[in-house]
């Protein structure tokens, strides 16, 4: 889901919060007016659980899906997905595609908002693009990751990574579209579990700090930043955890 070369993804480990990582995808497909699509995309589509959804939503549809990812197209295709490994940075639709959708994937693509107007601007009237990325990296969690991962010598991706959300908005409106609905919101996520902020990042946002450190320098990152994380999210008297957590979404329809 990501096209980053380096990166190694865990799908086991992002499903752990299957859940709560599912509902900003239920979110985002539910403002996605098209009826009868021909082809459904799902770009970046991670282990492919989400996309079973957009087979059941257009079941006249062909849904098909890529990730960068050998272990997530291991997955999707395990579930069925007509998967196959593509990077997300590269991609183009066939003339045939008249839905794209792209859910948590374009934070890794240096320049996205270039491809999300060249994706626009291919798509045929009546065509959709659905994207959603993650708006929280000037929270605690990543701003103290960034800074115990910079005394590793690893850089991790600071708040320029995604847009405002009128950004978005004024490249899908540039691109062609003809309606656009974009927006924001900030789950209030309740974990559970020793450390649970950090077992979160640690299958998205750390994925390429552990890869960059061997086994031990990895175990050594992680005991310093578990303490700085468990103070800026501290355990409520039942054990639970507020994760505050802020997404961005866009939408654009195509022709008139």
């Amino acid at each position: 889901m990501t096209s980053t070369p380096s990166a190694t993804w865990d799908p086991d480990l992002y499903l752990d919060f299957d859940d709560l990582r599912s509902r900003p995808f239920a979110d985002l497909l539910a403002r996605v007016g098209a009826r009868a699509p021909r082809h459904v995309v799902d770009a970046g589509c991670g282990p492919g659980h989400l996309t079973t959804i957009l087979a059941a939503r257009w079941p006249a549809a062909r849904v098909t899906a890529f990730d960068s990812s050998p272990e997530m197209v291991a997955a999707a295709r395990s579930r069925g997905v007509e998967a196959r490994r593509a990077d997300v940075a590269t991609w183009e639709p066939d003339d045939d595609v008249d839905v794209i959708v792209t859910n948590a994937v374009l934070q890794w693509v240096p320049g996205h908002r270039d491809l999300l107007r060249r994706w626009v601007g291919s798509l045929p009237d009546g065509g959709w693009l659905a994207m959603q990325v993650p708006g929280n990296f000037t929270a605690p969690s990543h701003e103290l990751a960034r800074d115990v991962a910079e005394r590793f010598g690893v850089p991790l991706r600071d708040a320029a990574t995604v847009a405002e959300p009128a950004d978005y908005a004024d490249d899908l409106a540039g691109a062609g579209a003809s309606a656009v609905d974009v927006w924001e919101t900030t789950y209030l996520q309740r974990l559970t579990g020793e450390d649970p902020v950090l077992h979160w990042i640690s299958g998205t946002a750390l994925r390429p700090v552990r890869d960059a450190l061997s086994d031990a320098d990895y175990a050594a990152y992680t005991a310093e930043l578990a303490p700085r994380l468990r103070e800026a999210y501290p355990r409520r008297d039942d054990g639970s955890t507020w994760f505050p957590f802020r997404r961005v979404f866009a939408v654009g329809a195509c022709g008139s």
